[in-house]
């Protein structure tokens, strides 16, 4: 067997339970299976975003090819995983708290923002930041969940929109949609603060960036990456208080540091469902 086919098969034992029948689990949305165009088209770039410089345009290049995607119906948390919600796994998870977590796992600014292992009284319902990649996979596995692939949390984020740009259709951001630069609050704010898109699913656009399962590639048919906790880079989505319209695009993708615990990356969680076939996400 390849490493490639052994990758690919880690990847479903690891992440791929079947979705319940039952319904969604409080404060999880059932996503709808179904096959979906993911990305851009590299050569319709220009056209579509003439405004952009060619640095910009070719930074948009991460998201090509434009290629199919099919997944089961899976469940995806509403919102953000909040810093209350978190406190209760550091409750139940002594070796996560500040002060105990391996130093192998976080940059050394986890939870910087916490007190005495306590997050501020005002943030109870903001989303968790200042927590790294192997934190936020650690939390999922606690609550009987995971971190969701890259074609997943882009699936959802569209509303069942299929060509929109954005997690509301193809209208401009503005500071009445999404927490973004515009918005000039400078930070992150409540979790569902704004309008949900389509699926109920809040802040897919802006708030704080959030964490995906797969490890960084340059593109979709980008040689495979090796999936272990040696990957340097994972995969972010949403955009965050600080982007631009350009990045709370619902195909716009950027990778952070898996030790990277900062002030503008948190994540959401999913449960059951897998990726069933496509030509890029080469699950054998």
């Amino acid at each position: 067997m390849s490493n490639r086919m052994f990758s690919r098969r880690s990847f479903l034992l690891g992440f791929a339970a079947a979705a319940s029948a039952q319904d969604p689990p409080g404060g999880m949305v059932r996503i709808p299976g179904g096959t979906f165009q993911m990305g851009l088209d590299a050569a319709g770039i220009a056209s579509r975003y003439p405004q952009l410089s060619p640095r910009m345009r070719d930074l948009l290049r991460s998201e090509t090819p434009r290629h199919p995607v099919t997944l089961a119906s899976f469940d995806l948390d509403r919102h953000e995983v909040t810093n209350r919600e978190f406190q209760s796994f550091l409750d139940a998870s002594p070796t996560w708290r500040p002060g105990r977590i391996d130093p192998k796992l976080h940059n050394g600014d986890y939870l910087k923002h916490w007190e005495g292992g306590r997050y501020p009284a005002a943030l109870a319902e903001h989303p968790v930041v200042y927590v790294s990649w192997y934190a936020a996979r650690a939390f999922a596995g606690w609550a009987g969940k995971r971190l969701p692939a890259e074609a997943e949390w882009e699936f959802a984020a569209r509303g069942g929109v299929a060509d929109g740009e954005y997690p509301w259709g193809n209208e401009t951001p503005t500071p009445a949609r999404a927490n973004f630069a515009d918005s000039r609050i400078g930070a992150a704010t409540a979790v569902a603060s704004y309008a949900p898109n389509g699926y109920g699913l809040y802040d897919m656009a802006g708030n704080v960036w959030e964490y995906c399962a797969d490890p960084w590639r340059d593109s979709y048919d980008a040689a495979p990456v090796r999936d272990d906790d040696t990957v340097l880079r994972r995969i972010i989505r949403g955009g965050s208080w600080g982007g631009s319209p350009l990045n709370l695009r619902v195909s716009f993708r950027d990778s952070h540091p898996a030790i990277g615990a900062g002030p503008h990356v948190g994540f959401r969680c999913a449960r059951g469902g897998l990726a069933t076939g496509n030509n890029f996400f080469r699950l054998l």
